[in-house]
């Protein structure tokens, strides 16, 4: 992609956008230059109708996937100055399936699992103060206000830090690897290479390998810890604006999606036959 590709990173720092967004946009803005071999410049709305039929038909990835491709492509075409390349192009409608939620005995077998004190104390972290990964892996030691018992998150998805609890227990994990481990340069997990973050692949690998051996069959993924912690907090009780603010989303939308997930208080409710000539089916009329 040559000069497209810095002015196309231009762009992205000019929008805003974040790091991760912009190394995935151009990571499929190249992969989609590459695929036809040819100058950005002589690629229309056919290419692009053809490479994202390849991507779902022949590569086979999912809906998601899709999308971040084409919203790749829609900033590479305003980059070049062509934005009507994209003007018909709408997103892939996703299929809405409920993500596998932890239960509080798997969340601890995984704990528990985690001989590791440095993958033990990131664990907790995810799921204790709801974590993005990339909000983990971006944590430095002044993020962390023992006197205040805060954590502050700073680089997140959004671009608004927010300020989250810190529990004691998760203090106790934190320190027991600190003392450990000692880790040396910015950021609180570093990786192997100096200087360097811990990448999320080895904190998903970590994980996969503490579920199997706490004999956890779910698919599981970094991001699962953050979403048993907002269907916890639900089924705990917390309203869903205190969950927004917790989780750093910017629309209440994105909240409501675990209240489908709160399988204890759905089954505790009910069903309303049990109430009628009872003094709580009063309200009922």
């Amino acid at each position: 992609m040559g000069k497209h590709k810095e002015r196309m990173k231009e762009d992205l720092a000019l929008r805003g956008a974040a790091a991760s967004t912009a190394e995935a946009y151009i990571k499929y803005a190249r992969l989609f230059v590459a695929h036809f071999g040819r100058s950005p410049d002589q690629l229309d709305a056919e290419h692009v109708r053809r490479w994202l039929l390849w991507l779902l038909n022949e590569k086979k990835l999912d809906a998601a996937t899709v999308n971040v491709a084409i919203a790749a492509l829609r900033q590479l075409f305003t980059t070049l100055g062509r934005p009507d390349v994209m003007q018909y192009v709408r997103g892939v409608r996703k299929q809405h399936r409920a993500p596998d939620v932890l239960s509080g005995t798997e969340v601890e077998r995984l704990f528990a699992a985690a001989t590791n004190l440095k993958h033990r104390a990131m664990f907790m972290l995810l799921y204790g103060a709801g974590l993005r990964i990339s909000e983990l892996l971006a944590l430095t030691s002044a993020d962390i206000d023992s006197q205040r018992m805060v954590i502050h998150v700073r680089e997140t998805k959004t671009r608004h830090d927010r300020i989250v609890p810190l529990s004691p227990r998760m203090l106790q994990a934190m320190r027991q690897y600190w003392r450990a481990h000692r880790p040396k340069g910015r950021w609180m997990f570093p990786g192997r290479a100096p200087g360097s973050q811990m990448t999320r692949v080895a904190v998903s690998e970590a994980m996969r390998n503490c579920a199997r051996a706490a004999g956890i069959s779910k698919r599981i993924h970094p991001h699962l810890l953050r979403h048993a912690f907002a269907t916890h907090l639900l089924e705990l009780g917390a309203d869903l604006r205190t969950v927004q603010i917790l989780l750093g989303h910017r629309s209440l939308t994105s909240t409501t999606r675990y209240t489908h997930l709160t399988e204890a208080r759905r089954f505790a409710l009910g069903s309303p036959i049990e109430a009628l000539n009872t003094e709580r089916g009063t309200v009922l009329g």
